[in-house]
């Protein structure tokens, strides 16, 4: 059996030329273009203009730090027990991404992604937003893109970038259809329900001509500068040993009032040394 030719377009070099993404990376790319621009290149395969490349670096800035997350505070606590291994450390934080941090942005793009297409395909707007809307509601699935436990009634993040979008013309469809089913949640629920940071990076990136899956890479791509940051920071002004050190104190003071309490309240001796 022949073995089929194994290939990739995304980096080549000979002893002297060194190409990525189609590109000669010394004499075409180094010196004029930015790392933003540069992971443009890397998931769509052209060159961003100009307004593109603002937009998608605001997306990228956006996601890099979001403060003591279950993200951060994993890759702190690994780096505490592994600081030989910077690396381990910013994976742990990664691997913390999902539906609630960060990784909800590959979900509303989806979701964004297949209500435009069924908007493009004759389906009124109204009718799009309704059954999307009813669809998370009846499974008591949080909508994607849509509410924040912290910051209210708005995301801060969230009217300055959709004014970038506008200022860069990349507000399309899938911008229009975020705030459609954000009214039609509202209408539902009877409550103010504001389009979060993942919601607005989501609905630009699909505008930008970005997959869903792509989409959530660039939070993962972006928080992982931030995941490095902490680690530094974690070297500096340590706060890992002392989170482990309190959960530790109190969980043991915690399992010694229990103890006391199945023993009638008079604490034997011996327990806890």
């Amino acid at each position: 059996m022949t073995s089929r030719p194994l290939r990739s377009s995304l980096g080549w070099s000979t002893p002297s030329e060194i190409y990525v993404y189609g590109r000669d990376l010394p004499g075409e790319l180094l010196g004029t273009i930015d790392f933003g621009g540069m992971t443009y290149l890397a998931l769509t395969g052209a060159m961003p203009t100009p307004p593109q490349a603002r937009m998608f670096n605001t997306l990228l800035v956006t996601l890099v730090e979001h403060g003591q997350t279950p993200s951060s505070i994993a890759t702190r606590m690994t780096f505490l027990g592994a600081p030989e291994s910077l690396q381990a450390a910013v994976a742990a934080g990664l691997l913390g991404l999902g539906s609630v941090f960060v990784g909800s942005i590959g979900t509303a793009a989806e979701m964004l992604s297949e209500a435009v297409a069924e908007s493009s395909a004759g389906t009124s707007g109204t009718e799009v937003t309704e059954r999307v809307v009813e669809r998370f509601l009846s499974t008591r699935v949080p909508l994607p893109g849509i509410g924040h436990p912290k910051h209210k009634p708005i995301d801060p993040r969230t009217p300055r970038l959709f004014d970038i979008a506008r200022e860069t013309e990349q507000f399309g469809a899938a911008c229009q259809m975020m705030h459609a089913i954000q009214a039609t949640a509202e209408a539902k629920k009877g409550r103010a329900l504001p389009i979060n940071a993942t919601g607005a990076i989501a609905a630009i990136a699909v505008d930008l001509g970005l997959t869903p899956l792509q989409a959530q890479g660039l939070g993962i791509i972006a928080r992982s500068a931030g995941l490095v940051a902490h680690a530094m920071e974690e070297m500096r002004e340590p706060i890992a040993r002392e989170i482990w050190e309190r959960i530790d104190g109190e969980v043991t003071q915690g399992q010694l009032a229990q103890r006391a309490e199945a023993n009638g309240g008079v604490r034997k001796e011996g327990v806890g040394s």
